[in-house]
């Protein structure tokens, strides 16, 4: 009889006491998920001993890579003066202080405790400023676990409705109707159409929803005349533009948005500015975000959170955001497309219909040959699936850990090295999936 993995052995615990095994669906893969023993610079090793080439990263949260010895000692410091208190510190000041700094739409913040809570806050700010419900947002892109922000993540060519009216499609059973109603689905990139459903809206709307540079939807930019078409709607009808950079913050030094031509009423943040710990920050206009201050009679918009600017997160996230300086986001995003460039050869030498997408330090392999610019372009149907799962599969069992949908995000302790060895490990497993190459 074989001998049980110890991975195996502890997924079997863990089904016991966690429904799937887990508290995030993230980290599931047949037979059993991989655990990880410790982590260092861009590698992890799990508790087989097989060690691996991290373009993960905790999805986008780890600019640095795994234990950076600046953050573990900041960190280390802080721990021995205590984790949280009912009073504020002084870190708080001074990291809000370094990232209003970073990014010329910010003008004041508040921090939160993950990017889902910086996207639900960003919306109930819209909502208490402008004193409308509603919200819009486009089709197909991921903000997050709140319920009116994850409408449409999910939807597919049996409920999505047509484009000139998508339908809001619920991604968790039993979300209220009234959510659905309140929350107007967009296509992402199609200006014209966008425009004719808001104006339908238009006396409702309390903010329009955007990712520049959406996961879900592939990783394909906001054209620019759609982003300015959003703008100049916003600004004629007395809504408020929120972009979501919980992911994006890393593609330029003041994020997303530093190279257009605009700027948002309100940011939502996370992933990486917390260094490593659980984080999330609203950022934007001064006098938007007047609806949390209590000290001028109730806000408009009560604000708590018992773990809030933590010092150990702002300890951890301000020295990470201090390293990632423009020399740093500059090297990274030149290895970055050294990456998507390596990587559209290998497709080339192939001979496989696919293509890279991305930015800044993100990239994403797709099994089509033009790179989509909507999310119904993007959706993944089960033939590119099966093609996506048979490279995944192939990079996991040469060394490198990816996110599920084939996207890879790069952190600073990454060479040349290491971006070699993924180029190679592409062609190789898409010399698979085309073996007459």
């Amino acid at each position: 009889m074989l001998q049980m993995t110890k991975s195996a052995a502890l997924y079997e615990r863990a089904k016991a006491v966690m429904p799937g095994g887990c508290s995030r669906n993230t980290i599931l893969r047949k037979p059993h998920p991989v655990y990880a023993a410790y982590g260092k610079g861009c590698y992890v090793e799990d508790i087989e001993g097989t060690k691996r080439i991290d373009f993960a990263n905790n999805v986008a949260s780890l600019i640095h890579g795994h234990a950076h010895p600046q953050i573990v000692d900041a960190v280390q410091s802080q721990l021995s003066k205590g984790t949280a208190f009912t009073v504020g510190t002084e870190i708080e000041v001074k990291y809000a202080e370094l990232l209003v700094n970073r990014c010329k739409s910010f003008e004041k913040l508040r921090f939160v405790n993950s990017g889902t809570e910086a996207v639900m806050s960003c919306i109930k700010a819209a909502r208490a400023h402008t004193g409308r419900p509603k919200i819009a947002k486009a089709e197909g892109s991921y903000h997050g676990l709140y319920d009116y922000a994850e409408v449409s993540q999910t939807a597919n060519p049996s409920n999505w409705g047509s484009k000139t009216a998508p339908a809001s499609v619920p991604v968790a059973r039993g979300t209220p109707q009234s959510a659905l109603d309140d929350v107007i689905v967009i296509p992402y990139n199609d200006p014209e159409r966008a425009i004719e459903i808001l104006n339908a809206h238009k006396d409702e709307l309390a903010g329009v929803l955007l990712d520049l540079l959406p996961h879900r939807i592939g990783l394909i930019p906001a054209h620019a005349d759609f982003v300015a078409a959003l703008r100049e709607w916003t600004l004629q009808n007395g809504a408020l533009l929120i972009i979501d950079e919980v992911i994006t913050l890393r593609t330029q030094f003041g994020g997303a948005q530093e190279p257009y031509d605009f700027s948002p009423d309100l940011t939502a943040m996370g992933k990486m500015i917390g260094g490593g710990f659980p984080v999330g920050a609203i950022a934007g206009r001064a006098d938007v975000l007047e609806v949390m201050n209590p000290l001028n009679g109730p806000a408009a918009f009560p604000h708590y959170g018992t773990f809030s600017a933590n010092p150990v997160t702002m300890t951890a996230g301000s020295v990470a955001m201090q390293m990632f300086d423009h020399a740093a986001v500059d090297k990274l995003n030149k290895l970055s497309e050294k990456a998507r460039t390596g990587i559209a050869e290998a497709i080339k030498i192939s001979g496989v219909p696919a293509c890279v997408t991305g930015g800044g330090s993100m990239f994403r392999i797709h099994f089509r040959e033009t790179a989509p610019t909507t999310y119904r372009d993007a959706y993944v149907g089960p033939e590119e699936q099966a093609c996506i799962s048979s490279l995944l599969d192939h990079f996991f069992a040469n060394g490198f850990l990816m996110i599920e949908t084939c996207t890879g995000v790069l952190s600073t302790p990454m060479t040349q090295f290491e971006i070699d060895r993924l180029c190679e490990v592409t062609l190789e497993g898409l010399r698979k999936i085309n073996p007459k190459h």
